[in-house]
């Protein structure tokens, strides 16, 4: 059997606490940080379980198989590339869909029901009633429709809204449109009120929402971001913002996180930022999915399913 070696550049804490969790979870196996292991023993390692890894401490191990992360997007491990035939994991779980659905809806009804307005009246101590929208009148766009993004249409779908989704391969959902390639992506902008990312971050979909495609959108449509920050041209947005075009934007990801101080997105008017809490990983259930996976691989020798390296996901 081989050793399992825990990567991350998280806080000395929380890589404290997620050690403790996945050797309970993992009682059979020993897990170490990279530097408990000697260079004999990086040899016997064959698995790594990562969490904001630094991609050349994995490079360490010359043995190592597969790469499991404790985060589903792993943009960053598939950019700065692998080490050579080491297979890459991410984090599937239903958990985390239905938590990601949830942010969906509650973001989206607080666009839905005017909340931004509404806050910004309070500040001026003004007292007016807006136009409601009903839910069904409301055209409510998902760009991607992988775990995340049909858990969250799924709970969209309770509520009546005029559904779209836009992906990479057609998909058959009940009761939403979907559109794919650039004209779809053209036809679904046109006939949107919000439009939710939930797209991985890949070369194709680095700043997809740009000047030309946010233009696109109807006049007073509004955006939450809930995928990755290089989907969006973030200058692009706020022009699109400040000219009246787009009505408000929910921002909860970012290039750089933390979000630095001197970005004017703290303090657009029609914008919110969130600190990237749309869909946190639950850490009892992610340690148990990797204690399942790696429990089934000691056993049977079968990878659970990895990522498509030239996809990106």
């Amino acid at each position: 059997m081989g050793k399992i070696v825990f990567v991350s550049q998280l806080p000395t804490t929380e890589q404290q606490q997620w050690l403790e969790l996945l050797q309970q979870t993992l009682s059979s196996e020993s897990i170490y940080f990279p530097h408990q292991l000697t260079a004999s023993q990086c040899a016997e390692v064959d698995i790594a379980i990562v969490a904001n890894p630094d991609p050349k401490v994995l490079r360490s191990f010359p043995n190592l198989v597969w790469i499991h992360s404790l985060w589903a997007g792993v943009e960053n491990l598939v950019k700065t590339g692998l080490p050579d035939g080491v297979q890459l994991v991410r984090l599937i779980d239903p958990e985390l869909a239905q938590i990601m659905a949830e942010s969906v809806l509650t973001w989206t009804l607080y666009l839905q029901r005017n909340m931004p307005s509404y806050q910004r009246q309070q500040q001026q101590r003004e007292w007016r009633q807006l136009t409601n929208v009903n839910s069904k009148q409301m055209r409510v766009s998902v760009l991607g429709a992988g775990e995340l993004g049909l858990a969250s249409l799924s709970l969209l779908g309770k509520l009546n809204y005029t559904l779209s989704c836009w992906t990479r391969s057609p998909k058959t959902i009940d009761k939403v449109t979907n559109y794919t390639g650039k004209d779809g992506l053209t036809a679904m902008l046109a006939k949107t009120d919000i439009l939710i990312s939930l797209l991985p971050l890949t070369p194709e979909t680095k700043h997809l929402l740009n000047s030309e495609t946010l233009s696109l959108l109807p006049q007073d449509a509004s955006i939450i971001n809930f995928s990755r920050g290089g989907i969006i041209d973030h200058d692009a947005l706020l022009k699109l913002l400040d000219n009246q075009h787009l009505n408000h934007a929910v921002l909860d990801v970012f290039d750089i996180e933390p979000l630095p101080a001197r970005s004017p997105l703290w303090h657009h008017p029609k914008t919110t930022v969130l600190p990237h809490i749309s869909a946190p990983t639950n850490h009892c259930t992610a340690a148990k999915i990797v204690a399942d996976n790696i429990g089934n691989y000691r056993k049977n020798e079968i990878l659970p399913p990895t990522v498509n390296l030239n996809k990106g996901y």
